[in-house]
């Protein structure tokens, strides 16, 4: 049910933070009016059936391509809308479009299509997360190590100037120069630490600097070992930093996600896809930057075997987290929703709550994605 004013009744309602139980989601123009436990007289109703629950649609910091679609090789604000709008089919109603380490003017060929996407109101579309170049060579998995480099200052200008919507930039701090960073933190822009190399004290030192999160916790990182914990210790133990990690089941073991869950809470850790053109889709191998990725077994290898992104939408992360992880629904819940709108500073979605969009979910008891609302149209 779609129009200016309507509501939607459901037996569970899940408000990014807490379960609310039978009630109705009030919908008007788009926005939530808030939650109740009958709608108004002559209010239209959309009764969802038994045992559905309705929650924030889901928000992906981390989303490589989609239905087809990578962004490293549509640079586009037709390549982004594609991309959002395959994800939105699948219950991903907010994301942002990741460029991964390309050639020289790739990234100002998107940061420009970023801004053009977020003008012209894209649906979903709610920043940019570029992931490199400015990485260590020594961690640099599916990227083109031969394109990996440090930040020029004139590189830090251009990321620090005004951007629309949510601009995250994943770094290594070990290998750039920190000033540098603070630059792009004091302007607004989100820095993460990934494919770093980055020793305790340098993940600390980037962290002082203004690095606020970590991409992808524990994969493309140093290893721990008991008397040099290294990147992943800092990310974990610092109440100053958030983390996305994928939940597919092959880029981190169940049990580390589990052990990152205790020392962060569901406050600092939060899910990404970091999906690729797969994800929504039916085709079974790409092109990234010269390499055939393939996709076998639901794991997405490049020509060495290394791993390439993921096969996966936040949903199914969401039931891994439930079924493999081991975590109750509501904790899931909200390292997909609630969590990462808190991290990406959007503070008009994530959530069911008065004045946010009203972008919800319906699930099953097993959370499977039964209806999308984006902007309160059901898709």
């Amino acid at each position: 049910m779609t129009g200016s004013r309507f509501a939607i009744a459901a037996k569970q309602i899940f408000d990014g933070h807490v379960e609310h139980g039978e009630g109705v989601v009030l919908i008007e123009n788009g926005r939530i009016i808030g939650i109740a436990g009958d709608a108004p007289a002559g209010v239209p109703v959309d009764t969802l059936d038994e045992d559905i629950i309705l929650a924030p649609g889901y928000i992906d910091a981390q989303v490589n391509g989609a239905g087809g679609v990578l962004l490293n090789a549509t640079p586009t604000v037709e390549g982004m809308a594609a991309i959002a709008a395959a994800m939105a089919g699948v219950g991903t109603t907010t994301i942002l479009p990741t460029l991964i380490t390309d050639v020289p003017g790739r990234m100002e060929t998107v940061l420009e299509a970023g801004r053009a996407a977020l003008a012209a109101g894209i649906p979903g579309v709610a920043g940019l997360h570029l992931e490199g170049p400015f990485l260590s060579q020594a961690r640099h998995g599916a990227h083109p190590k031969h394109l990996v480099r440090r930040m020029t200052a004139d590189e830090a200008n251009q990321l620090a100037a005004p951007f629309p919507g949510t601009l995250l930039v994943t770094l290594a701090p070990e290998e750039n120069d920190l000033a540098l960073v603070r630059q792009l933190a004091d302007a607004g822009v989100l820095v993460f630490a990934g494919h770093s190399n980055a020793s305790f004290d340098e993940a600390r030192a980037g962290m002082d600097a203004g690095v606020i999160g970590f991409t992808h916790l524990t994969n493309a990182m140093a290893p721990i070992t008991g008397r040099v914990p290294g990147i992943m210790v800092a990310a974990m133990t610092d109440p100053r930093a958030h983390a996305g990690v994928i939940v597919d089941g092959i880029h981190v073991h169940p049990a580390v996600i589990a052990m990152a869950l205790r020392l962060m809470g569901p406050e600092r850790l939060f899910i990404v896809s970091d999906a690729m053109p797969t994800a929504a889709s039916d085709i079974t191998s790409f092109d990234l930057c010269g390499d055939l990725i393939t996709l076998k077994d639901g794991q997405l290898t490049n020509p060495a075997g290394g791993l390439a992104g993921a096969h996966i939408t936040m949903a199914e992360c969401v039931r891994n987290m439930v079924d493999l992880v081991g975590v109750d629904w509501e904790v899931a819940l909200r390292m997909a929703t609630a969590t990462p709108a808190e991290v990406l500073g959007l503070d008009d979605r994530g959530r069911i709550a008065p004045g946010l969009r009203a972008d919800v979910i319906a699930l099953d008891p097993k959370l499977n994605v039964l209806a999308v609302w984006q902007g309160g149209t059901r898709l």
